[in-house]
């Protein structure tokens, strides 16, 4: 439970604050933690590796918003979102290096014995999982293609 009280923490700052953004980005956090936890019905624990899933998946979808804006040259749209994704960024545990992502993704190719592109699949699924909440899944995915090509 520590995530939703961190949260109701960091709403009541950016309510005295009055900094709308932030308050927006964890009104959203708070809305789908609450949607996990009584998706079956009875309201029960969420898991740690869950509540990480949902961080990420808000802030790539902030992220991913924000890059449509900007494409369509909307600086004044994305520009909250990013702001969105950094705030929801504080509750996932530290990003990885490139660095540090390679050697994972090297290990796992030689443990896996993964050659070309048809093992991508495999290679993509182990690290995936060791790596969730720690990397995004397009720059691991860029850097294992990258290995196997």
């Amino acid at each position: 439970m520590g995530l939703q009280q961190n949260i109701m923490t960091a709403m009541k700052t950016a309510m005295k604050a009055k900094d709308q953004t932030a308050l927006a980005a964890l009104r959203a956090v708070k809305s789908e933690l609450l949607l996990a936890q009584t998706e079956t019905g009875s309201k029960e624990e969420i898991s740690e590796e869950q509540e990480i899933k949902i961080l990420s998946k808000l802030v790539k979808q902030r992220k991913d918003s924000a890059a449509i804006y900007t494409e369509q040259n909307r600086a004044d749209l994305a520009e909250p979102e990013l702001a969105q994704a950094e705030v929801i960024s504080q509750f996932l545990p530290e990003q990885l290096s490139d660095e540090d992502i390679e050697k994972v993704v090297l290990q796992t190719i030689s443990e896996t014995g993964a050659q070309g592109m048809k093992d991508m699949g495999k290679v993509m699924g182990i690290v995936s999982a060791q790596l969730a909440g720690k990397a995004d899944g397009k720059t691991i995915s860029n850097i294992v293609k990258a290995k196997l090509a």
